[in-house]
C-alpha cells in the first residue's frame, strides 16, 4: 500500500492552497485524522471550487422506453403495498440520494381506474405533471382536483394529499417531482400517514381553480397567507393559450424562447418556496442560444419534438420524454419542426437559489451563442 496523498488538490495560483506533501506533513495529517480533524489546506480547493461543479450528469429518459415497465407495475404491486406505485428516475451521479438531478427527485407514477393511494403528508414539496390517461384526481387538504393531460398540480410541503383515478377513468401516468433529496440533506424530512388513510373532500371540486385562476383578476374576500400558491392546479389549455398569445407580441428570451413561470397568484412569486416551475414555447425551427444557471432543472416535453444541447451533448426529445440539466451547465434548445411549435415544461430549484442570494446566469458568448458538440 502506497503512502497516502494529501496534496491532490494543490493549485499553483496565488490565494489558493498549494502545499506539497512531505513526510513530516503526512505524519501531521495522519495525527489530525486520528483526532477527527484535518488541515483545511488539504481540501480547501476541493470544497471551494472556482465555480459550481455538479456531480449530476445530463440525461434523457425516453417515454417509449419506460412506458411498458411503468405499466407492468400495475400487475406487480398494489398502491396499498407500495404506498405509491412509482418508477423513479436515477441520475448515476446522484444515485446515493435517489435524485434525477441535483437535489430534485422525479418519478413516473401509475394508477388504474378505481384506485386511490393512501393520504399522507411530508416535509418535501411535491408536484405532478399529467402524462396520459383520464379520470386522475388529487385531494390536497380537502380540495379535490380533477386532472387532465399536461395539467400541473401542487401538493405542497405539509399538506395532506392523496392521488387516484375515478372508476370510469383510464390508466393514468404522471410525473412526480419532489425536493426529497434536499429535505434529507437538510436532515429535515418528516413523513406521516393519515390516521384514516383517506381524507374527506371538504370543498367543491376544483374550487381552487375556480377561485384563483382568473387571468389578471384577484377574488375579493379570499385571503391567503400560506407560503405556497392557493391555486394548486394549473390547467394546460389556458397555459398554452397564454404562451401563444405572448408569442404574437414578443420575441421572447434568446435562451428559452417564449417562457412563462407558474406563479402564486397572491404574491406573483414561485408556486412553492423550494420548487419553481415554468412552461416554454419554441416557435417552428427556433434554436435558442446557450446559457447556464445556478440551479437544477427537470424538463418534460409537453408538445412537439426537438433537441437540447447540454454540456456539449445533443439529446433528442419528443412528447413525454424527460431530460435534466445540472446546475451551471450550458444548455440550449431547438424545435425540430418547421411548421409546429414545441413546448417544454420544467421544474427547478431556483426559488431556493434566489432566496439564498446564490442565483447567477450567464450566456454563452462564442460561436453565435451555440455550444460546440462533443463528438
Amino acid at each position: 500500500m502506497g503512502q497516502p496523498s494529501f496534496d491532490a488538490y494543490c493549485e499553483d495560483v496565488a490565494g489558493r492552497a498549494n502545499v506539497a506533501d512531505t513526510p513530516e506533513l503526512v505524519a501531521y495529517y495522519e495525527r489530525l485524522a486520528k483526532l477527527g480533524t484535518g488541515a483545511l489546506w488539504t481540501v480547501a480547493n476541493k470544497i471551494e471550487p472556482w465555480e459550481p461543479v455538479s456531480t449530476s450528469v445530463p440525461m434523457l429518459w425516453r417515454y417509449r422506453d419506460l412506458r411498458e415497465d411503468v405499466l407492468r407495475a400495475l400487475d406487480l404491486v398494489t398502491p396499498e403495498q407500495a404506498g405509491r406505485r412509482v418508477v423513479y428516475l436515477e441520475n448515476p451521479g446522484r444515485s446515493d440520494v435517489v435524485a434525477a438531478v441535483g437535489w430534485l427527485y422525479s418519478g413516473l407514477q401509475v394508477m388504474g381506474p378505481g384506485e386511490c393511494a393512501s393520504s399522507h403528508r411530508h416535509s418535501a414539496s411535491a408536484l405532478r405533471f399529467i402524462m396520459e390517461g383520464s379520470g386522475a384526481f388529487t385531494n390536497v387538504d380537502g380540495h379535490k382536483l380533477t386532472l387532465g393531460r399536461n395539467d400541473f398540480v401542487l401538493t405542497p410541503n405539509g399538506t395532506w394529499h392523496e392521488h387516484g383515478v375515478a372508476e370510469d377513468g383510464t390508466i393514468c401516468i404522471w410525473q412526480d417531482g419532489l425536493d426529497i433529496p434536499l429535505m434529507n440533506a437538510l436532515e429535515a424530512n418528516f413523513y406521516e400517514v393519515h390516521p384514516d388513510l383517506n381524507q374527506a373532500v371538504s370543498f367543491p371540486i376544483d374550487d381552487t381553480t375556480a377561485t384563483w385562476a382568473g387571468s389578471g383578476l384577484r377574488p375579493q374576500g379570499h385571503d391567503w397567507s400560506k407560503r405556497y400558491s392557493p391555486m394548486l392546479k394549473y390547467e394546460w389549455a389556458p397555459t398554452y393559450e397564454a404562451l401563444t398569445a405572448l408569442a404574437r407580441v414578443s420575441d421572447g428570451s434568446p435562451y428559452d424562447g417564449i417562457i412563462m413561470d407558474y406563479v402564486n397568484p397572491v404574491t406573483g412569486g414561485p408556486v412553492m418556496p423550494t420548487i419553481g416551475a415554468q412552461m416554454q414555447l419554441l416557435r417552428p425551427g427556433e434554436h435558442t442560444q446557450a446559457h447556464r444557471q445556478v440551479g437544477s432543472f427537470v424538463y418534460q416535453c409537453a408538445k412537439g419534438s426537438g433537441y437540447s444541447v447540454i454540456g456539449g451533448q445533443r439529446f433528442d426529445w419528443q412528447e413525454r420524454d424527460i431530460f435534466v440539466v445540472p446546475a451551471w451547465m450550458w444548455h440550449e434548445h431547438a424545435n425540430a419542426s418547421a411548421t409546429e411549435d414545441a413546448c417544454l415544461f420544467a421544474f427547478h430549484d431556483l426559488p431556493v437559489m434566489k432566496s439564498l442570494g446564490l442565483y447567477r446566469e450567464e450566456g454563452f458568448g462564442e460561436n453565435g451563442g451555440h455550444q460546440p458538440l462533443i463528438q
